[in-house]
Order: C-alpha cells, then structure tokens, then sequence
C-alpha cells in the first residue's frame, strides 16, 4: 500500500501523459467541475496554485484504476484498505483508539477543505500508512457488496458499473465515518463521476 494518497500535482501528470478520457470517451476526471483542483492551461493540465500536495479529488473510479495501473500498481481492495488502517490489534481508528480531533485527522470541515496529504503523518496507521481517516474518502477496487469479504464473488471484477466502496471518510465527514470498519456507499453510487471528497491510493501485489 502507498504511504500517501496521490496528489493533484500527481494525477495532473498522469493527465498530461495519458489524457484525462479512455478510448471510450470515459472521464477519468470531472475537470469542468467547480470542485475541481486540476485543470489545462495553455495546453498543460496542471494542480491548481496552493494544492499542488493536496489530495486529488474529482477522480472517477476508471481515473483511479487507470493511474494506478499506468504505475504498475492497482488499487487495493477493500479488504487490504481495512487491514493496513486497522492492523491486527482492531483498532477503531487507523492511530489507535483514541477519539478523532483536528491534530489526528481532517474531518467536519468546509466544503473542499483539504489539506496537503501528509499533514497527520505523526498519526499514521499500523503500517505507517498516512491520511487513512479523513481529508478525501479512497476509491477501493472492491464493489459494494455485503461483508464478510470474499475475493471470489465478483466484487474484484473492474468493469465500470456496480457501486464501488470507498473507505476513510473526507474532510466534510463526521466523526463516526473516520472508523476503520466504515464503510463508504452514497458517494460512490456514480463510479463513472469523480466526487468532491473522493480521492484514492495504490497498492501492489506482493
């Protein structure tokens, strides 16, 4: 798993290279939303001044799928997600047990209100993976399906369509959508649309 979420100045190079739709004419990012923090001046997609650090949001699902896999990674499921925020010890946020505050997380804030992705390093995961709870909600590989997990049921298959999950609440999030064992739907009912509050990382297979 990636010790951070990927960035805007990130996903504006990925833009630069590969285009921000697939062949099929499929976003790979909501440019012309107004929440939008990447957008192509002068023929060059670039992060916005200011949030260069901060974590993209307004990624689809595909975007998601399609910049890990440009990097030789994919995105995690939403299993491996649960695992590296909770540990082995079961623990109710990715820093321990310890309710969340603003020193731990970013959370209860204003509409598209992030911060750089490795302003709670000192609160990481297990793992020592940063940003886990709050800031921007992570797209998983994972459908929407009902727990307990199980990798062969179909919910591992990319085709665009079924509810993707999303996990670690956002920056407009409550306290209770920070928990390890949340688990994210309403936002992610349009996988083909990027989200204000969505971002994501990847992963790589062992």
């Amino acid at each position: 798993m990636d010790r951070l979420q990927v960035t805007n100045a990130e996903f504006a190079t990925f833009l630069q290279g590969h285009g921000a739709a697939d062949s099929l004419g499929r976003r790979y990012y909501d440019w012309d939303d107004g929440d939008a923090r990447i957008h192509r001046v002068g023929g060059i997609w670039r992060a916005d001044p200011g949030y260069e650090d901060h974590p993209v949001v307004e990624a689809s699902w595909l975007g998601a799928v399609a910049y890990c896999q440009s990097a030789g990674k994919r995105l995690p499921t939403e299993a491996e997600w649960e695992k590296a925020a909770r540990g082995t010890d079961a623990r109710l946020y990715p820093w321990g047990d310890a309710p969340p505050s603003t020193a731990r997380a970013r959370y209860a804030s204003g509409w598209n209100e992030t911060v750089p992705v490795t302003t709670h390093s000192a609160h990481a995961s297990p793992y020592g993976v940063v940003g886990m709870a709050g800031n921007a909600w992570h797209w998983v590989s994972s459908a929407y399906r009902p727990y307990p997990y199980r990798q062969d049921d179909g919910r591992e298959d990319l085709t665009l369509g079924p509810v993707r999950a999303t996990r670690g609440g956002g920056h407009d999030s409550s306290a209770e959508s920070l928990r390890t064992t949340e688990r994210g739907r309403t936002l992610s009912r349009a996988p083909a649309a990027g989200h204000h509050n969505i971002g994501f990382r990847c992963a790589r297979s062992s």
